[in-house]
């Protein structure tokens, strides 16, 4: 059995801000995310078409830093995919069939307990950096900054010792800058579902380095060529990096896994 693990914004789907980010605009895309009547979220008909005959072959497992209720915004999950698992909230929730796999929740709390700080902690901490920005908490797990100016090479790394001392790491994406604690993990939750449902081969996809944590396990591991991750040198990790960025990027990787799945027919 095969499992495709991917990551979705910026990777499957393309906000109005990542559009504008990558100069590309939503003229020519298909909605696929509302939010208050509004759309807020698209990819090409390409892309959908793709992913759609992908997951009838192999199991689809969407992987997001999104919390649950975010993820169930993307309405076209709904309408016109199987999606029997979702990882939500960067690892710290398992979805089966709509409902939480309590076995899993039980081991991400007793982590949480034990090898890092507490969020109220690391929160406190990160405010005396003056980050300018406003703060939003996930779900009581995790918390990030929507910022109002970039970081510099420098202040990013200052920050990312003062998280790791903690048991944390950070993510910077776009405007968001994530502080995560190390037991909210992607890549165990991937681990977790391949273990469960005895997957040999694992197709995955992201952008972020809070991808990095599911994708180091995956035997075909593609990369947005926009991504955080394409620009990270410090991983010496044989990634799948297209050669598009935006749309586009996401219309190559999905196109090269569906060929290398028919090439091993």
């Amino acid at each position: 059995m095969r499992m495709f693990a991917s990551d979705l914004d910026r990777t499957l789907i393309y906000s109005n801000k990542a559009l504008a980010d990558f100069g590309q605009s939503a003229e020519s895309l298909i909605d696929v995310e509302r939010k208050d009547g509004r759309e807020i979220a698209f990819m090409s008909n390409q892309a959908l078409r793709l992913l759609k005959e992908i997951s009838a072959q192999m199991i689809f497992v969407p992987v997001t830093t999104r919390t649950y209720e975010q993820f169930k915004r993307i309405f076209i999950f709904e309408d016109a995919f199987n999606i029997p698992y979702t990882v939500t909230s960067n690892g710290a929730n398992i979805h089966y069939h709509g409902k939480p796999l309590e076995e899993w929740s039980s081991i991400v709390q007793k982590r949480l307990k034990t090898e890092c700080a507490l969020l109220e902690e690391v929160m406190g901490r990160s405010q005396s950096l003056e980050l300018n920005g406003k703060i939003k908490m996930a779900e009581n797990l995790f918390f990030y900054y929507i910022l109002e100016e970039k970081l510099t090479a420098e202040a990013k790394k200052a920050i990312a010792g003062l998280a790791e001392s903690f048991g944390w790491r950070i993510s910077h994406q776009g405007r968001k800058l994530y502080f995560m604690p190390n037991p909210i993990c992607k890549g165990e939750a991937v681990k977790f579902i391949q273990e469960r449902e005895d997957i040999k081969m694992v197709f995955g996809a992201g952008d972020s380095m809070l991808d990095h944590d599911f994708l180091k396990f995956c035997d075909f591991a593609y990369v947005p060529n926009h991504g955080e991750l394409a620009a990270e040198k410090s991983i010496p990790y044989p990634y799948l990096i297209s050669n598009n960025i935006g749309t586009a990027a996401a219309e190559e990787i999905l196109n090269d896994i569906l060929n290398s799945i028919k090439e091993r027919v």
